[in-house]
């Protein structure tokens, strides 16, 4: 397996030097939903661009099936647990079939919301406190060290899925019970109150930030994917100064999971304070309303170019110099 990873672009300008390309999205994640559509839209734009590509759901198909499909390469469109946490990454490596995003190692820490947050801290990456919560009396611990309103969530779920804004003790409980039952430990974390930003990352370069605007009580899910009153401002601050800050801040938080190709990070920032890092997200949305087509609109770049290029980080550079049997992704 080659070990070459891309934090640049190999640009490649034939649809044929794809071959042929699967497109995993379903899946069976709590996340399916959102990865249909993802799946669906990201197979459409590959179509108008003449890639030879292919709906592909391993909750409908084993991987034994896929083994023997004659696949050349993977867009992944998998969201959730089993998709973005290094479990179908791994397979992928096994089979000696590349794929798109980032690879076993970095999908699995930036799933991990608990061990990213030991990392950026390490790292010196502005990140809100936070406590590991087991019960509740872990997460009695963490009100009383960051009060309330408080944000309790699952350590390994995306799209907010078990998330909860607490805004007294006695919503504790419900919130507990919420976020521990999608298995392992949960993060209490001090609520950041202030402007939710996001920067998507594509090889190598950060695109035009993206300012969340939502009446809700947080970015929940409805928010992300069903309210039509989620206003998105691209980019998401008018101050130079501080949009830099964002994309070079981005780009460390990526780097530091050690992810690759493309994806999303993040940011709370209070008024007036430093942006915060929140997770990074190696396989985000890619719906009618997601962030990383918005932001890539903002930098001139369209849908089906968008997915091209996340297409092209299935490319290494040993694959793009003619190496014969090598996956995208080692790290």
């Amino acid at each position: 397996m080659n070990t070459v990873t891309r934090t640049t672009r190999i640009e490649i300008s034939n649809p044929a030097d794809f071959g042929r390309v699967a497109v995993m999205f379903g899946g069976i994640s709590s996340e399916r939903e959102v990865s249909l559509q993802s799946g669906n839209t990201v197979l459409k734009a590959l179509l108008q661009r003449d890639v030879d590509a292919y709906a592909w759901d391993p909750a409908e198909k084993s991987l034994q099936d896929f083994a023997c499909a004659g696949f050349d390469r993977v867009w992944i469109a998998l969201h959730g647990p089993g998709g973005e946490d290094g479990a179908i990454q791994g397979a992928l490596e096994w089979l000696d079939t590349p794929y798109t995003g980032s690879g076993v190692m970095a999908s699995a820490l930036a799933m991990d919301k608990i061990r990213s947050k030991h990392l950026f801290r390490a790292a010196g990456i502005a990140t809100p406190d936070y406590r590991v919560v087991r019960d509740k009396a872990d997460a009695m611990l963490a009100a009383d060290d960051f009060g309330f309103p408080m944000v309790l969530k699952p350590a390994g779920q995306g799209s907010s899925v078990g998330m909860s804004k607490v805004f007294a003790a006695n919503e504790l409980s419900v919130a507990v019970e919420l976020a521990l039952g999608f298995g392992g430990h949960a993060l209490a974390e001090r609520c950041v109150i202030g402007q939710e930003v996001t920067v998507a990352v594509l090889q190598g370069e950060a695109l035009p930030s993206i300012r969340i605007e939502t009446p809700r009580v947080f970015y929940d899910y409805r928010a992300k994917y069903e309210s039509e009153n989620t206003h998105y401002i691209c980019p998401g601050t008018q101050d130079d100064e501080l949009e830099e800050h964002y994309r070079t801040v981005a780009v460390k938080a990526f780097d530091e999971l050690g992810c690759t190709g493309w994806g999303r990070v993040d940011f709370m920032r209070a008024k007036g304070g430093e942006p915060q890092v929140l997770e990074v997200n190696t396989v985000p949305g890619m719906t009618s309303h997601s962030l990383v087509p918005i932001a890539a609109k903002g930098a001139g770049i369209d849908l089906p170019g968008l997915c091209w290029r996340v297409l092209e980080t299935s490319i290494s550079t040993a694959c793009h110099t003619g190496t014969k049997g090598v996956a995208a992704n080692g790290t």
